[in-house]
């Protein structure tokens, strides 16, 4: 029997008590931002959010010690780079948990131990994925030998590790992955009944099918618009359900259908660069209220495939945090600024209705944008920076800076400022395709207005 193909809502019963589970909100608490609250105001800001829980990327003393005594339960963090090290030696592992854990635990409610971050979409030094499994079961002993014993240990896992995930009930690992380190894997957290913890996303789904996923049914609004799967004949009315089930239907595959999953990230982003299609503060509004209530729902809701299930859930992310790399859209996933105001506004407990909340903005980027965009140099760049990140954009080669030389047609005037502009620009039309982005650490924006002048003509591309 195919048990990719068993409907798991038979199977769902299986499953573990959702008793011992809450279903209060979480949130993502990065710290990737040099104008952030200090984590006593940040706490303080979660609470006032009515989050029942908070995730943490490492173990940062300044963070745990505020959080002893409150009533927020906590999931930590090993780096990714000591992985290999913990999975060759328990005397490391132990010594770890024995300076990171046992000073905080248990006055600070630690319930998970998640092993490194989205350590099986890293292609560069594959041989930790090899690593992870051994170093989820040493990080175990190490707590068992310290008498811990209400703390879950797991991993989290971007959607990548899929190899098929439409329709739902198709659901398959990546066969990379799949026999080497998920079964293995799944193993364990079914041994110690732990969770499988994945990103999920419904906004990079839709934002790279804007017009074949329909931007209601990845926003929880689509009122009539429903797909059936014809493997398991459920119907969705959603995308995060089906993504969810695809994974379900991946772990059935391997043969274990009932370990429980949880939401270690997900969100929407409430603004991006100019070319990012949906990401603004309506549509992410609109999506962290809906899954909000989704997921605090008495009795709980679950999924097509798991109906009845409490899901653990952490929103991505606190703040925006303007030092994290990459699109636009990474440094725009807060609920919060850095200074601590709102984005907009949210209830975490999921009681409040649509209309008891001031209208949202109407979003402007809902459709791809079809106008010229460049990326320039911003004006609160300082000169050593923006030394340093015009020699990164000449640098890559293709000619990126050879308009700005000498007796060339963009050297005048022969500022800093006018030079980087230049060259952010034509590194960014070159290699904007393959993952160039107009950031340089926060010195380059991007504009609508053609910084061409005189003979000096900027590269530009339609979008």
């Amino acid at each position: 029997m195919d048990l990719g193909l068993v409907p798991l809502l038979l199977l769902s019963l299986l499953s573990f008590s959702n008793a011992e589970i809450s279903s209060k909100m979480g949130i993502n608490y990065g710290q990737l931002g040099n104008n952030l609250r200090t984590p006593s105001q940040s706490i303080n800001l979660i609470k006032t959010l009515k989050a029942g829980r908070v995730k943490i990327y490492d173990t940062n003393p300044n963070i745990l010690n505020p959080l002893s005594g409150t009533n927020l339960t906590v999931s930590i963090m090993v780096p990714n780079e000591i992985i290999s090290n913990i999975s060759s030696s328990q005397s490391f592992s132990d010594q770890w948990v024995r300076t990171n854990v046992v000073p905080f635990y248990p006055k600070t409610r630690i319930r998970t131990l998640l092993v490194g971050n989205e350590i099986l979409s890293d292609y560069s030094n594959n041989q930790t994925w090899f690593n992870l499994v051994p170093a989820m079961r040493t990080i175990k002993k190490s707590l068992k030998t310290l008498n811990i014993t209400k703390i879950k240990v797991s991993t989290p896992m971007a959607m990548d590790v899929l190899q098929v995930s439409f329709p739902p009930s198709n659901g398959t690992f990546r066969p990379d992955i799949s026999e080497t380190v998920l079964k293995p894997m799944l193993q364990f957290l079914n041994r110690t009944k732990s969770f499988f913890f994945i990103d999920v996303y419904p906004y990079f789904a839709w934002a790279s099918n804007p017009t074949t996923i329909n931007l209601d049914y990845a926003l929880f609004k689509a009122t009539n618009l429903t797909y059936t799967d014809p493997g398991s004949g459920l119907t969705y009315t959603n995308l995060l359900d089906q993504q969810l089930d695809a994974v379900a239907y991946s772990m059935a595959r391997l043969g274990y259908p009932a370990i429980r999953v949880a939401i270690a990230e997900t969100g929407w982003p409430n603004a991006g660069d100019l070319d990012q299609i949906g990401a603004n503060i309506y549509n992410a509004a609109t999506y962290n209220r809906n899954l909000a209530r989704k997921i605090t729902a008495k009795p709980p809701a679950g999924t097509p495939a798991r109906p009845g299930r409490v899901i653990p859930t952490f929103i991505f992310s606190l703040f925006n945090e303007n030092l994290k790399p990459g699109l636009g859209t990474e440094r725009n996933w807060g609920l919060l600024y850095a200074n601590g105001t709102e984005v907009y506004e949210i209830d975490l407990t999921g009681k409040m209705p649509d209309t008891g909340y001031s209208q949202l903005p109407v979003p402007t980027n809902n459709e791809p944008y079809k106008g010229k965009i460049w990326c320039v140099a911003s004006a609160s760049g300082n000169g050593t920076a923006l030394g340093d990140a015009l020699t990164y954009a000449c640098g890559q080669g293709n000619s990126t800076c050879e308009a700005i030389q000498p007796g060339k047609e963009c050297y005048q005037p022969n500022s800093l400022s006018a030079h980087a502009s230049y060259a952010f620009n034509s590194y960014w039309q070159q290699f904007r395709n393959v993952g160039g982005n107009c950031y340089f650490s926060g010195l380059a924006v991007q504009t609508t207005r053609d910084p061409s002048y005189g003979s000096c003509k900027y590269p530009s591309s339609t979008n």
